[in-house]
């Protein structure tokens, strides 16, 4: 993945949708904000759909499509327009699949091993998923120095309050978070909500 594309925001907005409308409120509340990148999961029957709506009305945020674990799924997600791909996890049909659309990626890794077999693959922008469960700070400060080549963006279990300690470590572009967009905030369209917490997301560095 580009690493311009983790430079854009403090903090990935990680959204679940079930309503391509709210999607776009968010996005652009989320913009209002100065976050410059969303990225929606493939969780929900309207998230393909969020994606096309998002990437048509609201162009200058950028849209990437998450949780994508199938080869189909990378082929949707690029077919809606999403400008990027993150996966939780990733395996060698799913490296292949994400490749092949052309999109930037990241793709989701938890131990050495597999953030190495990604560098072997021209891959030095990874997902750390999920992050507080599986070592934090703690862990990424370790791996540090044998792959002190690689950044990351830690997503699981980052909130406001321990997001400052991931963002401080050289090795760590961005964070993703949930909270940004609540998922009441979300069904209300509770928008100006959404900016606040935009707003206060991309004061963190």
């Amino acid at each position: 993945m580009k690493h311009e594309l983790l430079d854009l925001s403090p903090v990935m907005p990680v959204v679940v949708v079930d309503d391509a409308d709210a999607a776009v409120g968010a996005a652009r509340a989320l913009l209002a904000g100065g976050i410059k990148v969303i990225e929606l999961t493939l969780r929900t029957d309207v998230a393909l759909a969020a994606i096309e709506r998002v990437a048509s009305a609201v162009p200058d945020i950028v849209v990437g499509a998450g949780t994508v674990t199938t080869a189909g799924q990378a082929r949707q997600a690029a077919d809606a327009g999403a400008s990027f791909l993150v996966t939780p996890g990733c395996t060698e049909r799913l490296l292949e699949a994400a490749s092949s659309t052309g999109l930037p990626f990241l793709p989701g890794v938890s131990t050495v091993s597999e953030a190495m077999r990604l560098a072997e693959h021209g891959v030095s922008a990874l997902k750390f998923f999920p992050a507080e469960p599986s070592g934090g700070v703690a862990y990424l400060k370790a791996i540090a120095g044998p792959l002190p080549s690689l950044r990351f963006c830690p997503t699981g279990g980052i909130t406001p309050d321990n997001a400052p300690g991931y963002l401080a470590l050289p090795t760590v572009a961005c964070v993703g978070g949930s909270w940004l967009t609540p998922r009441d905030a979300l069904s209300a369209k509770d928008f100006a909500r959404i900016e606040t917490l935009a707003r206060k997301a991309a004061a963190l560095r």
